[in-house]
């Protein structure tokens, strides 16, 4: 087994697809048909099941994907980590946010990183908070931020900060008058909300049912984007834990409208409790606590409290 089989394994998983992986690394198809074949038949069982859909890991498969995707992401850190013991600290950080975050904060940090560490290179990825903390216990990710309901104790956290719900409606929505709006207005109104699964649903669904409420749910979304763009086309409303829309646009937006008796999520930075963080990651961890502590002060983030 070698490096390179290792490689286009975690592409051609991410990837969805021999074609798609092919044109990502720019290699010929055939050989990475090859690369795969040769590891399969090294390990001795088969790690993927291919179909006219594409592609998709065996359990055998995707065990051996997290544990590869660990292994070159240490092998990626293992200059920096070097470099960074003899000087400047240098290397390859990788980042989750909620878009709930990442909307307004990513090019702000990325000027506040290059400035304070300008051999960091960050990498950002989006996500839901569920998915975040995967990625963060697969070591996909170095460090993320999440918005918890509850702490589970499989990864390394910070929390931050706490931040209140507001509704989300779109300008072709019925105005709300006043600063703020009931749990009993809220359910009448159509919602999008994401699944069952999401920190932001469990925490709707109990404030509401403990409120002897029933949710109005018009449909779920998977991704922001999409409960979003149902709240922009005025097919529903939302229930966020973002009172200020200035990272999407303004204008297809309603002001945030407080939910009251408010409820809340907080957030934490999480990292991995079975691997220690390099220095570039160290000091990202550090700059982004600061950094964040900062932005609310400054922005005086609408429903947000920071916790000493």
């Amino acid at each position: 087994m070698q490096y390179r089989h290792l490689y286009y394994f975690v592409r051609i998983v991410e990837a969805g697809s021999f074609s798609q992986a092919a044109r990502t690394i720019h290699v010929a198809q055939p050989a990475l048909s090859q690369q795969i074949s040769e590891l399969e038949a090294s390990l001795g069982v088969p790690l993927l099941q291919r179909s006219a859909r594409g592609i998709k890991p065996t359990a055998a498969g995707q065990r051996f994907y997290e544990e590869a995707s660990s292994i070159l992401r240490r092998y990626e850190n293992l200059p920096g980590l070097v470099r960074s013991s003899a000087g400047e600290v240098q290397g390859l950080v990788s980042l989750g946010m909620p878009a709930s975050l990442s909307t307004t904060l990513v090019g702000p940090f990325i000027e506040v990183t290059r400035a304070a560490h300008p051999k960091i290179t960050l990498k950002f990825i989006d996500g839901n908070s569920a998915l975040l903390r995967e990625e963060i216990e697969k070591r996909g990710l170095d460090l993320a931020l999440v918005f918890e309901d509850e702490f589970f104790p499989v990864v390394h956290r910070q929390p931050l900060f706490r931040q209140n719900h507001y509704l989300i409606s779109g300008k072709r929505s019925p105005p709300i008058i006043g600063p703020s709006v009931s749990l009993e207005e809220v359910s009448k109104i159509p919602l999008v909300l994401p699944g069952h699964l999401s920190a932001r649903r469990i925490a709707i669904n109990r404030t509401f049912a403990e409120a002897g409420l029933s949710l109005n749910v018009a449909a779920e979304a998977v991704t922001v984007a999409s409960e979003l763009s149902a709240v922009r086309s005025g097919a529903a409303s939302t229930i966020m834990n973002l009172g200020d829309m200035s990272g999407f646009s303004l204008d297809d937006f309603a002001e945030p409208v407080l939910i009251e008796p408010t409820f809340y999520l907080t957030c934490c930075l999480i990292w991995s409790n079975e691997f220690a963080l390099t220095l570039a990651a160290e000091a990202v961890k550090k700059l982004l606590i600061e950094f964040l502590k900062e932005h609310i002060e400054k922005t005086k983030r609408p429903g947000a409290l920071w916790l000493d």
